[in-house]
Formats: C-alpha cells, sequence, structure tokens
C-alpha cells in the first residue's frame, strides 16, 4: 500500500495506530510537538481494560511487554472520611482485568516498538489544510511541511485537526483537577504513605476530593478534584507554589492533617488541569482523508475509559486501513461507523460515573460500589 498516513500527536492512541500500521507494512510518520520523548511527564496510573485498552496492546503484539510493566499490587483501593478513618476498601486481587500502570511506561513500550524514525519530534502544528483528492498539507512551526493521503488527528483536547471536520468546540465541564506528587514517601511521608496503602485511596464529599495513587518508585500521586467556575481557578496564581498550595488545601479545612498534606507538601509545584469536553454524541460527516481518535474526536469527563478508547480507537483505525488497502474512504468511514457509538455511549457512562463519585451523595456512591466487590472489607 503506496499511502502515506500523517498522524499528529504521539500519545498512546496516535502510537497505537502507527504500530498497528507497521505491523501491517503501511508507512506512517507520527508528528509530535514535544521536543524529545522525555519531555515531561505523561501523567500517573491507568487501570487498562481488557476489552478496550489491554486489546488494543494484544492488536498491537505487545501483551508481553504490556504486563511487564503492570504495578503489581496497585489494585488495592481505600475509601476514607474527611478525618482520615478508612470506611470501606478493596485488596489487590491479583487480576488482571483491569491491573494499574504508569501512562509513561505504556508509551514507551508503543514507542520501542517503532521503526527508528517513525516520530518526527519538536513538530508543532500550524495548520492543516486540504490540497485536493483527499490530500492534506500539514505546516509545523519549524517551517517544515508534510502532504499525507491520510491525515489523523490524534491530538488531543485541542485539536487543530478536528476544524478540518467539525465546529465542535470543548467547553469547561464544571471541573478541574490539581496534580500533585509526593516522593519518597516511605521515608520523607510515613502518615501519608500510611494513610493511602498500597493502591489508591478516595477522600470525597460533594463536588469535592482527593483521589492519590501509590506508585511505583515510593511515589503518591493526587489529583485533587474541585467542581468550582473556571474564574474560581483565574484567581489562583499557580505559578506562586506555596499561595497555590495554601488556596487549594483552604478548600479542605478541617480534614486530616494527612489529606492536606497530599496538597500541601507536594514536590513539585501543583498542576491545574481543567477539564473540558466534547458533545456527547459528537460525530461529523466523512470528510476525504482525514479522520481523528482518542480525545480529539471525544473528549469528554474522566470516567476511566479516555485512553483505553483512544488506544482502540488507534489500533481499530488501523486495522481499518490495512482491510482496505485500495480504498481509504471506506476504510476510513468504517473506522467512524463504530467509534462513533462507543464513544457516545461512554462519554454517556463517564458523565455517570462522575455524579455517582462526586455527587450530592458522595461519598455514598463509591462505597456502594466497593463494598459491593469481593473481597472488600468495612
Amino acid at each position: 500500500m503506496a499511502t502515506s498516513v500523517s498522524i499528529i500527536g504521539a500519545g498512546l492512541g496516535g502510537l497505537t495506530l502507527a504500530r498497528i500500521l507497521h505491523l501491517r507494512g503501511i508507512h506512517a510518520t507520527v508528528y509530535e510537538a514535544e521536543r524529545s520523548a522525555g519531555a515531561r511527564t505523561q501523567g500517573g496510573q491507568l487501570d487498562l481494560h481488557e476489552e478496550d485498552g489491554q486489546l488494543a496492546l494484544e492488536m498491537a503484539g505487545l501483551t508481553d511487554e504490556y504486563r511487564s510493566i503492570i504495578h503489581r499490587g496497585g489494585g488495592a483501593r481505600r475509601v476514607v472520611d474527611e478525618r482520615g478513618r478508612v470506611v470501606v476498601e478493596r485488596p489487590d486481587d491479583g487480576s488482571l482485568e483491569r491491573p494499574e500502570t504508569l501512562r509513561g511506561d505504556i508509551r514507551r513500550i508503543l514507542l520501542a516498538s517503532l521503526p527508528p524514525g517513525t516520530v518526527r519530534w519538536g513538530r508543532r502544528l500550524v495548520s492543516a489544510t486540504a490540497v485536493g483528492d483527499g490530500r492534506h498539507r500539514v505546516a509545523f512551526a519549524d517551517g517544515t511541511s508534510a502532504v499525507s493521503d491520510v491525515l489523523v488527528g490524534a491530538d488531543g483536547v485541542w485539536s487543530k485537526v478536528r476544524a478540518l471536520v467539525s465546529d465542535a468546540r470543548p467547553v469547561y465541564s464544571g471541573m478541574s483537577y490539581v496534580d500533585a506528587c509526593l516522593h519518597d514517601v516511605d521515608t520523607a511521608h510515613p502518615r501519608v504513605a500510611g494513610l493511602v496503602g498500597n493502591g489508591a485511596l478516595y477522600a470525597l464529599v460533594p463536588g469535592k476530593g482527593f483521589l492519590a495513587h501509590r506508585e511505583a518508585g515510593d511515589v503518591i500521586h493526587t489529583y485533587v478534584v474541585l467542581h468550582r467556575p473556571a474564574e474560581w481557578f483565574d484567581g489562583i496564581d499557580f505559578t506562586d507554589v506555596p499561595a497555590a498550595k495554601a488556596r487549594v488545601a483552604a478548600e479542605f479545612d478541617g480534614w486530616a492533617p494527612e489529606l492536606r498534606a497530599l496538597i500541601t507538601d507536594g514536590d513539585s509545584a501543583p498542576v491545574l488541569r481543567s477539564i473540558h469536553e466534547l458533545p456527547d454524541d459528537h460525530r461529523w460527516s466523512r470528510v476525504p482523508g482525514v479522520t481523528l481518535l482518542g480525545d480529539a474526536a471525544h473528549a469528554t469527563v474522566p470516567g476511566g475509559d479516555g485512553a483505553n478508547l483512544a488506544m482502540l480507537d488507534g489500533a481499530e483505525l488501523g486495522e481499518a486501513l490495512a482491510a482496505h488497502p485500495d480504498d481509504t474512504e471506506k476504510a476510513l468511514a468504517a473506522y467512524e461507523s463504530r467509534m462513533f457509538p462507543r464513544s457516545h455511549k461512554a462519554a454517556a457512562a463517564a458523565h455517570r460515573t462522575v455524579d455517582l463519585v462526586f455527587g450530592a451523595d458522595a461519598p455514598a456512591g463509591v462505597i456502594g460500589l466497593f463494598s459491593q466487590e469481593r473481597g472488600a472489607s468495612a
């Protein structure tokens, strides 16, 4: 197949697509704005699901590599109240159904599976324009450009490729995460380490709370979740680290010191992650030579499926292109016909999950969920 494929974005979805195409003998180039694979950390742990994220890695021939990077024991879960008292907990049962793994490690095995030169680093997309016959020219900030037969936007929530197929723009969901990390926790933060345990910690009340994960390397990664207007966060100067920590921690006055320490004692600057979303039923009419995957196609609130869906998108798109080597439009239409209903269903489920976890009855929803699982103890 002589068709050239340009993938914008070296996230998990774009790299999964590149891997599948490589296995099928189809040339693809991934263009990534970051300067190198190690330019920034890639976020915390993910639980890849058997039916999508793990399936995508199986299709990519990377199951053994994936199982070698699983955080064994990281599947334990614990719910505590504001005073830090354990309400319910579930031990890690060793299941491989949804094991925890660092996002950066998953990205690493995907990158290692690609031929040298597949990813072009330091290519920040400036524009993408149609040049006829379903082909597109992509231009980058460094002055370079390329023309491809198939253009795939795997460039996240603020995708520049999306404008070629859709007028939809992400809107603020009403919730934000503040990201913080503690390092060397057993030695430097033993009381916090004891509270979090070996897996995930949930401390929730309606509209706010802490989600913390014990990660490999003696790290606790915390997401402070706040349902607040965007303007509320605009009033915090996150470049003033002590003041930002104090302002966020003030939302938890009276909570256990070990919980507040998840933000106040962080070893790095807190990072604001405002959650934006597209319509649950976002879709577009077929546009020759271009499509989207992952958050570029279906950004929604965090419900546990984002990375999983992006990887399955990439795997299925790659297989569709390989199945129709002489009819790109048939391949793209086949992919989109599966992706649209799947992403709509997942977005609706994600909103239900957020309502369950952070709604008016919090933490009753998550307590009930964990209490029903085998091995939970109250």
